[in-house]
């Protein structure tokens, strides 16, 4: 992989996302863990002169990354090709807490930045953490959200970093 600058990415966000998926990501060599996402966004936000590139990652609260990524001062979003999307199946309905889960699909992680990331990864996001906060239901204007994504009223926490380092495959 090799360092690019965010501006220089032609990708849709959309697709990176809601269809391709992405791992969120934190921790270092002495422990980390990951878990799938198809949720979150990207944007400018907070700064002059148009904002600082942020993205946005959402995480539940009974997640197992949710701990390093709360421990943690920087987590990675990291988009892989379609080829990967069983992979990314695999480690979005199991558990770090239960096993290796990275090893039985095959990835390789990369720790640089103070973080983890993936080789097999078409595009990584380092993000610096800026803004913690809790969805909340009070907040909600249309209540068939609740009961259609939270019928256990298990509201994401939501982490908005700075994106301070983009890589790109060679």
């Amino acid at each position: 992989m090799k360092e690019t600058k965010f501006e220089t990415l032609k990708d849709n966000a959309f697709d990176l996302i809601g269809n391709d998926w992405m791992l969120i990501s934190a921790g270092n060599e002495k422990g980390f863990n990951t878990m799938t996402a198809s949720w979150g966004h990207f944007g400018s936000l907070w700064g002059h002169g148009g904002g600082r590139p942020t993205a946005i990652a959402y995480i539940r609260p009974s997640r197992y990354t949710k701990e390093f990524v709360d421990r943690e001062d920087v987590f990675t979003l990291s988009f892989f090709s379609k080829d990967h999307k069983k992979a990314l199946a695999y480690l979005g309905t199991h558990s770090g807490r239960d096993e290796n889960k990275v090893s039985k699909v095959g990835f390789t992680p990369i720790f640089h930045d103070g973080t983890v990331s993936f080789k097999e990864a078409k595009l990584v996001l380092v993000c610096k953490k800026l803004y913690v906060g809790k969805i909340e239901e009070d907040g909600f204007i249309d209540k068939s959200i609740i009961d259609d994504c939270y019928p256990i009223r298990d509201y994401h926490t939501f982490y908005i970093g700075e994106i301070i380092k983009t890589y790109q495959e060679d």
